[in-house]
């Protein structure tokens, strides 16, 4: 199979501040604006990159899609991020797995657990 994932774009109505959080949150950088209707940030050389597009009328409701970030410090990540201007939305447990959702500034959630055994 030779598909791979190159890039996840999330919809905004404002998309060069949140690409710029998210940019800052990776410790990357913006490849492109576009004028501030696309705005690509690169994460990691060999990480898919961030979009964010500029939409009229943005999804309403929880998104569809989120990211799941892994840390071995997840309860710093959590601390660090929500200093940042994540918002807390709640924490999980099952089964032994723990994590947290958060919502980032724009109100896309995401989720921050700790690194999954062998990656």
């Amino acid at each position: 199979m030779s598909l791979r994932v190159a890039m996840i774009t999330l919809d905004s109505a404002d998309p060069l501040p949140i690409a710029r959080w998210w940019s800052d949150q990776f410790g990357g950088r913006i490849l492109a604006e576009n004028e501030g209707w696309f705005v690509v940030v690169e994460i990691a050389e060999t990480q898919p990159r961030l979009a964010f597009q500029r939409v009229a009328d943005p999804t309403p409701g929880k998104n569809r899609m989120h990211l799941d970030l892994h840390s071995e410090d997840p309860g710093a990540e959590v601390s660090r991020l929500t200093t940042a201007g994540a918002t807390l939305v709640a924490d999980h447990e099952i089964g032994g797995t723990a994590w947290t959702t958060l919502a980032d500034p724009d109100g896309n959630q995401f989720c921050v657990a700790g690194a999954p055994a062998g990656g």
